[in-house]
């Protein structure tokens, strides 16, 4: 929900430049092997490895293209394992062959690192979304969230994302939070690639 916030309401109306990023729950949560998560952060795990394998291909934009249709496929069709990964990746012009690091380890080393570089910016005791941005001395900050049910309207997103500035950029802010009381309402499934 926070990508869709991000890339169809705020992208255009802010002079925004978006870098996408992976965060592994496998990495993060390390769920029992054998346990139903374990094999859904695997799936998830094995999209980042691919994700990854695109961005030497086709940059961040490659990487937008497959996060958004996974993510498609996953929130809205309800398939994390409903779907072949090279065919999404071929429908979205993709080169299927990227799909081959689906169950290649040697991601891994990197999908780490640039997952330790968020982290390292709002602590490990956060999961995702993550975002990150410059203060007024251009120092890098990052904050986990925000986490929102829904997309709200372009007037409410935007006093949303000039919050979600302010106080990030503010020394000495940590935390908000409060408990969620309701389930993520994704809408209409997406039918376009929004351009970044």
């Amino acid at each position: 929900m926070t990508a869709r916030w991000v890339v169809e309401e705020v992208k255009p109306n802010r002079d925004l430049q978006v870098e996408w990023e992976p965060i592994s729950l496998m990495f993060k949560n390390d769920p029992q092997e054998g346990s139903d998560r374990h094999q859904k952060t695997y799936r998830t795990h094995g999209m980042l490895r691919v994700m990854e394998s695109v961005r030497t291909e086709l940059g961040n934009e490659g990487v937008f293209r497959a996060y958004w249709a996974f993510g498609t496929h996953i929130h809205h069709d309800k398939k994390l394992f409903g779907f072949e990964v090279a065919d999404v990746l071929t429908r979205n012009d993709i080169d299927a062959r990227h799909a081959e690091a689906f169950e290649d380890q040697s991601w891994d080393e990197e999908i780490r690192r640039r997952m330790n570089a968020g982290l390292a910016l709002v602590g490990d005791d956060v999961g995702t979304p993550i975002i990150s941005m410059e203060d007024s001395s251009g120092v890098q900050v990052g904050m986990f969230g925000p986490v929102i049910t829904q997309v709200p309207g372009t007037e409410e997103s935007l006093r949303l994302w000039d919050g979600l500035v302010a106080v990030s950029t503010v020394p000495g802010f940590w935390e908000l939070k409060r408990t969620r009381t309701e389930d993520p309402r994704f809408g209409n499934r997406p039918t376009w690639v929004p351009s970044l």
